[in-house]
């Protein structure tokens, strides 16, 4: 018979390549964005939530704050890493006022953290009390990043397109809190289970959006592109006119 142990380190392990399909999963965006040389109308909010609720769990999981918990570090390191090359993607692609906010968010962000850990081992005596410190601000930086699309969802709602809300980082968020609920409640860890169950179910209201608004996103798009095929069409007529009389008037003695 599996032990749990096992069966909770199968997990992690598991909840491991999930996490990092979807700390990947917005490479198609950005690879977008680099094309067009702009971020258009996406929001940093995901990454700048990511980043943070990396760098806490990261601490979290170190090994004087809450022992045996390596599956929790090696994913949260590897997140830190993708998020900060999306991050500087963002700044070289955004707006001069855009490119400052996310920069002073970022450095809160770095600030907080080193704090945070200053004040935990100096002051915190215990893995236990490092433990209930870290991870109760850990479940609030989980649910931020969880709850970081729900100014997309806003858009999505207002717009009816879900061409701002791509569509692998909704799947994956949902497969993600699926994976580490189940991961903590082999052995009860409440700072796992509560932000992983809470964005287990913003994964499903992500997709359930998507799905409700996807056919009216293609509809948009065809639209655009009949419109900027007319708006070609109609330039070309003008422009022919315009040549004609050119040439007219060259053929005159």
């Amino acid at each position: 018979m599996v032990s749990a142990e096992l069966a909770r380190t199968a997990v992690g392990v598991i909840g491991n390549v999930i996490a990092l399909i979807l700390f990947l999963s917005p490479v198609p965006t950005f690879i977008q964005i680099v094309k067009k040389g702009t971020v258009e109308q996406f929001s940093p909010v995901p990454y700048l939530a990511t980043f943070v609720n990396c760098l806490i769990w990261a601490l979290y999981g170190l090994p004087m704050v809450h022992p045996h918990s390596i599956l929790v570090i090696t994913i949260n390191g590897a997140g830190i890493v993708i998020e900060t090359v999306y991050l500087l993607l963002f700044l070289i692609y955004s707006t001069r006022n855009k490119r400052i906010k996310v920069v002073l968010i970022i450095l809160a962000e770095l600030v907080f953290v080193g704090v945070l850990a200053l004040l935990v081992m100096t002051l915190a005596h215990t893995t236990k009390v490092r433990s209930n410190i870290v991870g109760s601000i850990a479940i609030v930086g989980n649910i931020m990043m969880y709850a970081a699309p729900l100014s997309v969802m806003k858009l999505v709602i207002t717009t009816k397109s879900v061409e701002y809300m791509p569509f692998f980082l909704s799947l994956f968020s949902l497969l993600n809190g699926v994976s580490w609920t189940i991961y903590a409640l082999i052995r009860f860890d409440p700072y796992i289970v509560i932000p992983n169950g809470l964005g287990s179910l913003l994964g499903i209201l992500q997709l359930i959006l998507y799905a409700t608004f996807y056919k009216s996103t293609q509809r948009q798009s065809a639209e655009r592109k009949i419109a900027g095929e007319m708006g070609l069409a109609e330039m070309g007529q003008s422009a022919g006119p315009s040549k004609r009389s050119n040439v007219v008037r060259d053929e005159q003695p």
